[in-house]
């Protein structure tokens, strides 16, 4: 273990061997990491735990600076384990540089042990190695979905379950859920083409140009119509037609796109999902 100090907040970073395939406790382990956060001025006080299952799926944990966003508050009364699912952060990554040593076939047998259930049994391991009581379970998006297989896995292992935005339907299938999105998000675009009419022209400047080039994201990676298209998903926050609107205020340099309309793709803790 290594522990370091942010403002207001110790930090201990964590690793743990679990199996690959809990079905074969005895077969091939993996290393998963976690990060452990307790307040300052509660690093030795006896603190019940609460487990934060991050959204996805594919991300790794957030990685705080300080007592931000939620932290602030779950820090009060909890000592926080943020967890990095098997194959994602510091968790056996399961990524393009380590699947390209395997066949198509091979890839897929291997992943499928990076699903919710797997990284559910990661968790009580991981719980069973730390405390003796049930934890407390926070799941965001994806991480809801997980704390939901947990409660239908291991419920003993959960004092209480907070979940954001990541519940499944007990009937709904996601093409039910995909068809009622479709009406909102025209909604939102309408909505956001009332407040800001010029964007109309503007959006569509972007999205001919992109068709037309090959436009680089400033860390390389393409930038297609459709990921400029994703954009979109920013008004689904409460200010993000404001942001939008600034996105597209002026999307060009010379004869160029410019680089302010060329972001760089979204880390892991401001992505949806």
């Amino acid at each position: 273990m290594t522990s370091f100090r942010h403002p207001g907040t110790v930090l201990t970073d964590r690793f743990f061997s679990v199996p690959l395939d809990h079905r074969r406790p005895d077969g091939e382990q993996i290393e998963v990491f976690a990060r452990e956060v307790v307040a300052a001025d509660k690093a030795d006080a006896d603190l019940p735990w609460l487990l934060f299952l991050q959204g996805g799926p594919g991300f790794g944990a957030q990685r705080p600076e300080g007592r931000e966003s939620w932290l602030d508050r779950a820090l009060h009364d909890f000592r926080v384990l943020l967890l990095d699912q098997r194959g994602t952060g510091r968790s056996c990554a399961a990524s393009r540089q380590t699947l390209t040593r395997l066949g198509p076939q091979a890839q897929a047998d291997y992943l499928t042990h990076f699903r919710a259930d797997s990284i559910v049994l990661d968790a009580e391991l991981i719980r069973r190695e730390l405390t003796d009581e049930p934890w407390s379970v926070l799941g965001q998006s994806f991480g809801g979905m997980c704390t939901v297989t947990y409660l239908s896995f291991a419920p003993h292992g959960i004092r209480e379950a907070f979940i954001t935005g990541g519940l499944p339907g007990l009937t709904a299938t996601a093409d039910d859920i995909y068809r009622h999105t479709y009406r909102t998000v025209a909604a939102k675009n309408a909505a956001h083409y009332e407040r800001y009419p010029q964007d109309v022209d503007q959006a569509r400047r972007v999205a001919e140009y992109l068709a037309e080039h090959d436009v680089r994201r400033p860390d390389g990676a393409p930038l297609p119509v459709a990921a400029f298209q994703s954009a979109g998903a920013m008004l689904g926050q409460s200010g993000g037609s404001h942001a939008l609107r600034y996105l597209l205020e002026d999307p060009f340099a010379g004869d160029e796109l410019s680089d302010a309309c060329r972001p760089p793709r979204p880390s892991a803790a401001c992505r949806p999902g």
